[in-house]
């Protein structure tokens, strides 16, 4: 049998493929091993979950619906009577109750049902006997197995005499079902309503099934239903149709292929009737997304299945909103694992890959496929693309799901990812979304950053697999490696000479050298963590060329890298389901709404049962269990329904906090006047001070921001019109004008400093001989409160992220199950062990405890560490760094014309370095207070006549 290498396309010609944009392989590749093949003819327990993305192999290979030697029997419980379409004769409609393995399902038929099944079977019969073709061979050998005669619909003469007719029946059909070609026979499938799906155990119990009419349209999504065209302009088509504990769909009749998912949601509703479906004997089934119509034989199966959905969807999770109006329900007992930074989480999301059996999604703002997930690399066996193609290659389904930028404002090169994802295999499919013109969405993003693998375990959080997001603890300035540190960048490293700003100089790159970039050179004795485009400091020079992934981007000789602070976490069980879930309703969404996507290249995704979440074939190790929610911002654009369940969640945990919050977050952008900002996260920070200053209790807020927007810009000059922008914002939440905190907080004078910090990272290092500074960039998504409870995600506390109607976001609520002994305020506290944990690990870096043990982070909200640990190693810092480096931004430049004398001044790290790096020896931990009084002098929105000026205001909050 030919291996999956065998059976790849060859590679078109590149030109060719990046001018046409058209994709290597042109169908799915559906390949199934004996293996697989042997678990699916030797399963008792249930079928497996790859079967969903192998419908068409099964077809071809004969597999049979049933289990093989697992028994089906029937019972037939009570009839009762209806009326037939005469209006005169009164029929019986019989109920069957029957049982495979641990799967019951119920089916109600009529007698006329029985004679069709008994004529059919005979049929076949006669013709296996008068047609002797190979491909029937199988067939003819099951039927000889069974009696010379077919038992009779009417049962025998005693069995009339003695028994009634519901008896006779049902032992006919008993008989029928001992007998593997009665029983495997396409008549007898119908008969019990069983298609390739219904035994799939991650699916859940069987549910109900059967052959449908179906009305075309529908859609309740923004130019696939114009001016109501598909109320009078429709087909209807035979489907057979599936519906499960928390979705439906419907399938091509021959079983071969999924043409049609319909998520259970709040606005989930079965109607009945020609009012409300336009035909007879109709039944209407909505969501957020769609009308779907069928058609019924009768009036009595249009409410009978219109009974049973509403009674398989009573159990559904997803059928009400839930705590912050979310769409998933807390989960009790999850397990759990926080992250700080990107070396432990790419480490652990890179086994956890590997561990892939079925399924991996993807999600991202920007995906770097030549990502290292470990580091430093000698070879390339954790580049994420080739982990994605070791698992394509194994059958795994990877399904990834990309923000598709607008190009002239963003350089994130979302088409290069895509292509080079997809031309690794065929199994690893792509889609970008959204389509900017036809969904009317130029502004908002696809923000979130999510893996799941196998719907079982999921990594959420604020890092993209993406180049400058992997670092540790260290935070490192520099990475020449273990080669000689010069001040010259070698055409080795780099092909060009690259100065100080990022500027290339020097003759136009050779063939050769492109390809160098486009290819990765041996890593054979590699000391690197950072290679090629993953060394960077985008405030000096933003990413260019990334379809050059392994060529310098800055010199790095010269430059320092601008280290990258960040939180995720692991998630397991119903919690990981419910992320899994969220992706799958935003692919099936992108599927429908774009029409290159809508062929079977790219398939339906189905949700697993929640029934069958506890079962985990693998745990991320060091994972704790704890209470955890899923949240999300979603809008009609993004996924077709509305959610904006993080934003509450951040209101509602910093309103009922009793001791303390600590926010990392990228932006700080909030304080509502209902005209320019919207969230209300400042209001609460503003309304709980105020409280515990009123009740004279003790309250601690901590904000923990990058100390300059994440935008090139050169900040010895002003630092360009975007930069200034979200300055103009941060200042307006923290200090100036009449809505920000330290205005509304004016009742407590200069008391304010009591309650809340608003800080910054910096850190420094040595380069090429030369002392070098430069911010961390805090790009976390994170709130922590009393040592209890955390909210880490990749949503920004600004209205983009939070309002719902903007980016598409997603966080997790982690709630500590558990309590260990603490201390808070002086005195014992219950505090949470994973949240406890995770207040320490951030405490303990950025404050310093982490190389001077003697400092205490125990007690966060006492006078002696708020006051002389934290904000006293802030204000040392500052001091000693404007001391030696001269740091912008700063509280001392007011205006443009300071920041020019300010820049104009000679610095201490330059006239002279020994003196500067005795004065750096008194630097503690990370922190420095954030300079509230930066150009305090200067307006910082864009001029009215530039791009940025121009754009509206919703641009930057």
């Amino acid at each position: 049998m030919a291996s999956p290498e065998d059976v790849i396309e060859p590679l078109a010609e590149r030109s060719a493929a990046c001018s046409l944009r058209r994709r290597r392989f042109s169908h799915d590749f559906n390949y199934l091993t004996e293996d697989e093949l042997d678990s699916l003819m030797s399963s008792s327990e249930g079928r497996p979950f790859f079967l969903v993305h192998r419908l068409s192999e099964i077809k071809g290979k004969d597999v049979p619906y049933l289990m093989p030697g697992v028994s089906v029997t029937c019972r037939l419980d009570n009839t009762e009577k209806h009326t037939r379409r005469s209006k005169v004769s009164v029929g019986t409609l019989y109920t069957l109750n029957l049982t495979h393995g641990h799967f019951h399902w119920t089916i109600k038929r009529k007698y006329k049902n029985f004679q069709e099944l008994h004529r059919d079977l005979y049929k076949q019969r006669i013709m296996l006997h008068l047609l002797p073709i190979g491909r029937f061979a199988k067939d003819r050998q099951q039927m000889r197995t069974m009696l010379e005669e077919m038992p009779s619909l009417h049962g025998t003469e005693r069995t009339r005499r003695t028994s009634s007719k519901v008896k006779y029946l049902e032992a006919y059909l008993n008989c029928l079902l001992e007998n593997a070609f009665c029983r495997n026979d396409s008549s007898m499938l119908d008969f019990l309503s069983i298609s390739p799906l219904s035994f799939v155990t991650d699916l859940g119990p069987k549910g109900l099934e059967g052959p449908i009419l179906k009305r075309s349209g529908g859609h309740r999504v923004q130019g696939l239903n114009c001016i109501g065209h598909h109320q009078i302009c429709f087909r209807w088509s035979l489907r057979w149709l599936v519906v499960k504990d928390s979705f439906l769909l419907y399938m091509k009749r021959d079983g071969s292929s999924i043409d049609f998912v319909l998520l259970f949601d709040p606005e989930f509703n079965v109607k009945v009737g020609r009012v409300d479906t336009g035909t007879k004997y109709g039944v209407c089934f909505q969501n957020y997304t769609r009308s779907l119509i069928i058609k019924c034989n009768s009036y009595r199966q249009s409410h009978w299945w219109s009974h049973e959905i509403n009674s398989l969807a009573q159990t559904c999770d997803f059928l009400k909103m839930h705590r912050f109006e979310g769409f998933a329900p807390p989960r009790e007992g999850t397990l759990t694992k926080w992250y700080v930074n990107g070396s432990g989480y790419f480490a652990d999301l890179a086994d956890a890959l590997e561990q892939a059996k079925e399924e991996i999604f993807i999600t991202d703002w920007w995906l770097s496929p030549e990502v290292l997930l470990k580091r430093p690399a000698t070879d390339n066996h954790w580049r994420l693309d080739e982990i994605l193609k070791r698992k394509a290659q194994q059958g795994v389904k990877v399904c990834v799901l990309l923000y598709k930028e607008v190009e002239m404002a963003l350089g994130i090169n979302s088409e290069h990812s895509k292509r080079t994802l997809m031309n690794k295999h065929p199994n690893i499919k792509v889609m970008r979304h959204p389509d900017h013109v036809s969904s009317v969405v130029y502004f908002w993003a696809h923000h979130e950053k999510m893996v799941v693998i196998d719907q079982t375990v999921a990594f959420v959080g604020g890092i993209d697999l993406a180049f400058g997001r992997w670092d540790d603890s260290q935070y490192h300035l520099t990475d020449l490696g273990a080669k000689e540190k010069t001040n010259r960048v070698t055409e080795e490293e780099v092909g060009d000479t690259i100065d100080g700003n990022g500027t290339a100089h020097g003759s136009k790159p050779s063939e050769a050298d492109k390809q160098a970039g486009q290819a990765p050179r041996d890593l054979t004795g590699n000391t690197k963590l950072w290679l090629g485009k993953d060394y960077n400091n985008f405030i000096k020079k933003d990413w260019v060329q990334l379809d050059r992934p392994f060529e310098d981007n800055i010199d790095r000789t010269q430059v320092p890298r601008m280290p990258w602070r960040d939180l995720s976490a692991a998630i397991h069980g119903k919690a990981a389901r419910d992320i899994a879930r969220h992706f799958i309703q935003r692919w099936n969404f992108a599927k429908i709404f774009k029409i290159k996507y809508k062929d079977n290249f790219y398939p339906y995704l189905l949700p697993k049962s929640h029934s069958t979440a506890d079962s985990l074939p693998f745990t991320v190790p060091g994972s704790k269990k704890a209470r955890v929610q899923v949240l999300r911002s979603a809008d009609h654009w993004s996924a077709g329904t509305c959610e904006s369940s993080i934003h509450k969640a951040y209101i509602d945990t910093i309103e009922k906090s009793e001791h303390y919050i600590y926010i990392e977050n990228q932006f700080f952008i909030s304080c509502s006047d209902q005209k320019t900002i919207h969230n209300g996260i400042g209001d609460a920070i503003v309304n709980r001070i105020l409280r515990a200053y009123r009740e004279k209790k003790k309250y601690r807020v901590y904000v923990v921001v990058p100390l300059l927007p994440g935008f090139e810009g050169d900040i010895s000059t002003g630092g360009g019109n975007a930069i200034q922008a979200i300055l103009h914002f941060t200042y307006r939440t923290m200090c100036r004008g009449e809505h920000s905190i330290l205005s509304r907080l004016s009742e407590l004078k200069d008391q304010w400093v009591e309650y809340i910090t608003l800080c910054g990272l910096r850190t420094h290092s040595q380069l090429s001989e030369s002392l070098v500074t430069e911010l961390i960039y805090v790009h976390s998504k994170t709130l922590i409160a009393d040592d209890r409870c955390y909210i880490i995600g990749s949503a920004n506390i600004n209205d983009r992220s939070m309002m719902g109607s903007r980016d598409s976001e997603l966080a997790v609520f982690v709630e500590d199950e558990e309590r260990v002994p603490s201390i808070m305020g002086g005195e014992e506290y219950q505090a949470g062990p994973l949240t406890l944990a995770l207040r320490k690990e951030c405490f303990r870096v950025l404050v310093g405890a982490a190389s001077d043990p003697s400092i205490n982070i125990d007690d966060p909200i006492s006078d002696e560490f708020f006051f002389l640990v934290w904000n006293d190693a802030a204000k040392t810092n500052v001091i000693i760094y404007d001391k030696v480096f001269r740091c912008l931004p700063c509280n001392s430049v007011h205006n443009i014309q300071g920041l020019k004398e300010y820049m104009s001044m000679d610095r201490l790290c330059d006239t002279d370095p020994d003196q500067a790096k005795e004065e750096l020896k008194a630097i503690r931990g990370l922190l420095v207070h954030f300079p509230l009084k930066f150009l305090c002098e200067e307006n910082l929105l864009p001029p009215r006549n530039t791009k940025e000026g121009m754009a509206p205001v919703g641009l930057w909050t």
